[in-house]
């Protein structure tokens, strides 16, 4: 920090509060200085040539001059190799135990001196200096990472290394948790850092969400070292096991480049530390998802009402404006699941975390029960920071269990928030993160459902810089011990595992139903994601939907985005659109912007209000269709949102396809992501599919042109699918698109399976043209049991 930063501080915030952050970002920045070692000289290293090998089970163990390598084929065809004794675990994103090895898979000499493992799905070839190559059982060379680098401190310490990848000159990459600078992630460097804008100060001294949309895929709350790459020889994703800070530099392929040869792409990794580790999951896109979801976790199940439409709530009215609110929304026809408090949620001893709750709600669990009876569920937000006052009972237990992450001489980091200095509990200590989920009980005995975690980077206010904590903080890692530069990216994630934990262990039987802005790969066992402060904007509502893309290619399929944007009021015609998106989006959620604008739809006028209200039926009406997806994604690994080449990745024209989306396998859905648009091209996969609103036939592959008036987006239903809907009696039928003439067709059913822990029937149904008619008939025979409504006949 210099003396501009200084002077900018004040001027921002004000006298006191500038000081307060200018004073925080100094100290900050004096800890590091004392507390991480300077680089100095540095010793570079590469495997060099191969000395032997040792079969294992599933593979073996080869070693080089100056390295080993193992590699290991897993039951159900995932691939593990780590460099330098890595082995799977210990591992935040691996859910139990690891995988089996393959015992089918052996150990065998290649060509040219080197070795392969040969298993049933895939082949995994070692160079003889130890470049390692996966292949298909046809031979198609899906990746290529050539011989990786080190950088290891003279003195000793904590080396990096360089990982460089080749994949086919076609492929498309995917993935590296949620992108805002688009679903495809194109030439360019992403940085594997937690981090995002609403942890800095706006001129005005409020919490800043207009970060800008950059090249580099920030703002960014949930980044992961994971990556899908589609190509023309299969379809494979890549997870280099590490949580440190890092880099990916992306370059996409060439065909014929240079004399007629391709030129490959490339995925260059550079991290500053950890393990040299990578697993590699292959085959279709749901098989990979499958296989993926078999490595890091189920992803929890959400409960039945968080699938209908939720709204933040972000005043200074109390309890009256909560009531004013919700009866709105009810006069008004619009149903509503979830009410999130949002923002002045400090007690008056001016604490927050788990236990705080908003000092002007005295009777909070009278509110809840009455929001409750008309199908209304309260939901806090939570943030990890906790006010370091010694005498309150949050902080002197907290610091009684040894909770909070301190520095390198054993103070405690604080970082500066409007109400004075906080500290963080370290989530990657057992023993606090038992200490957090005991904080839990209070606030579900006031009738809260659920928790919403945010600023869990984690983050302190900062004017300027990087508001993260100090790189040279220490943490717990489980008892292994490290510095912040390891454990941020997992911070989010042993947060939200502190809170599914104590949601799991309430006594109400009901599924835990938890959110969070930050993760890492495998948060999807404790929770969901929300796309953080977007800003608002066209850009904003573009990102969004690359966002939750993105995210649910990485596992993660219960996401969604903040209707509007978080950094400004959006024109009618945005605020419209934005929520004909999130309509079709697993978390739909409406959030106010104040001082700037309220989020409740009636505030852009009647026009925008009754479009909404349309929108709004059309959700409630296929929110039976969401149970059915929530389910296959906790069974199967597959995201409700899918991008458009998900049933045909050879298909190079849907590779490139970024603003439309597969709601499962039955709906396409077409958002207009455009100012002014009436009407938009759509490319649709090959098959019949049916305008939902003009029952209107179109033919696949191709592009058409949709119209798009203001009180819709375009969604077209696959022929010959069945699709759970809401009746116009309320209860569940089945709705049935005619197959095109001499095929046929189906759908998947789970029915309401209640929200606790029952386990989900799936059925499955079937269509076929018989003498002109439709029929609709259950797989295994038997009496379909349901309301059938056929259409496009």
């Amino acid at each position: 920090m210099d003396g501009h930063d200084l002077v900018r501080s004040v001027k921002l915030v004000g006298t006191v509060r500038g000081l307060r952050f200018a004073g925080s970002a100094w100290r900050h920045r004096r800890t590091d200085a004392r507390g991480l070692r300077q680089r100095g000289p540095e010793r570079a290293r590469v495997p060099g040539a191969v000395t032997g090998a040792e079969p294992q089970p599933g593979g073996g163990v080869l070693r080089f001059a100056r390295s080993e390598l193992r590699v290991m084929v897993a039951v159900g065809g995932a691939v593990f190799w780590g460099w330098d004794g890595a082995e799977p675990e210990p591992s935040y994103a691996l859910a139990g135990a690891c995988p089996e090895p393959d015992p089918r898979a052996e150990l065998e000499p290649d060509k040219d001196g080197g070795w392969q493992v040969v298993s049933q799905r895939l082949t995994v070839a070692v160079s003889r200096h130890g470049a390692v190559e996966v292949r298909t059982p046809g031979g198609m060379v899906l990746r290529r990472d050539l011989p990786p680098r080190w950088w290891e401190p003279v003195g000793g310490g904590t080396g990096r290394w360089l990982q460089r990848g080749e994949v086919p000159a076609d492929a498309r990459f995917f993935g590296l948790g949620g992108r805002s600078s688009g679903f495809r992630l194109r030439d360019g460097t992403y940085a594997l850092w937690n981090s995002g804008p609403g942890a800095r100060l706006d001129p005005g001294g409020r919490l800043d969400a207009g970060g800008r949309l950059e090249a580099g895929g920030g703002p960014l709350f949930t980044a992961m070292p994971v990556q899908l790459v589609v190509s023309d020889a299969g379809t494979h994703l890549v997870f280099h096991d590490t949580t440190w800070e890092g880099r990916v530099t992306l370059r996409e392929g060439e065909e014929g480049a240079g004399s007629g040869h391709d030129r490959p792409g490339t995925s260059e990794l550079r991290m500053d530390g950890g393990p040299l580790r990578c697993w590699v999951v292959a085959g279709t896109p749901a098989r990979v998802l499958r296989g993926w979801s078999a490595l890091t976790g189920a992803p929890v199940l959400p409960p039945s009402w968080a699938l209908g439409r939720q709204h933040a709530w972000r005043g200074s009215g109390g309890e009256r404006e909560v009531r004013r609110i919700v009866a709105g929304f009810g006069e008004r026809g619009m149903p509503l699941s979830a009410l999130h408090l949002d923002m002045d949620m400090g007690r008056a001893d001016g604490q927050q975390g788990a236990v705080a709750g908003p000092e002007r709600f005295s009777r909070i669990a009278r509110l809840a029960a009455d929001l409750g009876e008309s199908g209304v569920r309260l939901v806090p937000v939570v943030r990890p920071a906790v006010r370091a006052e010694p005498g309150s009972g949050l902080y002197d237990s907290g610091r009684a269990a040894g909770a909070f992450v301190r520095d390198a001489h054993g103070n405690e980091v604080r970082g500066a928030f409007r109400s004075g200095k906080h500290v963080f509990p370290d989530f990657t200590d057992p023993r606090a993160r038992a200490w957090w989920a005991s904080l839990h009980e209070e606030r579900l005995a006031q009738g809260f459902s659920g928790v919403w975690h945010e600023m869990s980077e984690p983050a302190a206010l900062s004017p300027f810089g990087d508001p993260s904590l100090p790189r040279s903080a220490r943490h717990d890692l489980e008892g292994r011990g490290g510095d912040h530069r390891e454990a941020r990216n997992v911070y989010g994630l042993g947060m939200a595992r502190a809170g599914y934990e104590a949601l799991r262990n309430r006594d109400s039987g009901e599924r835990p139903f938890l959110f969070s802005d930050s993760g890492w790969a495998g948060i999807q066992r404790y929770a969901g994601t929300c796309s953080g402060d977007v800003p608002t904007g066209w850009p904003g509502l573009r990102a969004s939907l690359s966002l939750v893309l993105g995210l649910g290619l990485c596992g993660v399929p219960y996401s969604g985005t903040d209707v509007g944007g978080l950094s400004g009021t959006p024109s009618p015609e945005l605020y419209l659109r934005w929520f004909q998106l999130g309509a079709h989006l697993p978390l739909f959620r409406t959030r106010a912007a104040v001082p700037s604008c309220s989020g409740e739809p009636w505030e852009f006028g009647p026009r925008v209000l009754e479009h909404a209200k349309a929108a709004l039926a059309e959700r409630e009406r296929l929110r039976p269709y969401f149970v059915t997806l929530s389910h296959l994604a906790r069974l199967t690994g597959a995201p409700y949102v899918r991008p458009v080449w998900w049933g045909a990745p050879e298909d190079r024209a849907l590779r490139d396809c970024e603003d439309a989306f597969l709601l499962g396998d039955a709906l396409l859905v077409a958002p207009v992501l455009e100012r002014g648009a009436d009407r938009r091209a759509v490319r649709l996969p090959h098959g019949r599919w049916y305008d939902t609103a003009t029952g209107k036939a179109y033919e696949g592959q191709g592009q058409v042109l949709l119209e798009a008036p203001l009180s819709r987006i375009p969604v077209l239903a696959r022929a010959g699918s069945v699709i759970p809907v809401r009746g116009d009696d309320g209860g569940l039928t089945l709705e049935a698109w005619a197959p095109a003439a001499g095929r046929t067709g189906g759908g998947l059913v789970v029915r309401g399976a209640g929200d606790g822990g029952e386990r989900a029937e799936v059925e499955r149904f079937t269509t076929r043209v018989n003498g002109g008619r439709v029929l609709v008939e259950r797989e295994g025979g038997g009496d379909v049991g349901l309301p059938v409504r056929v259409r496009g006949c």
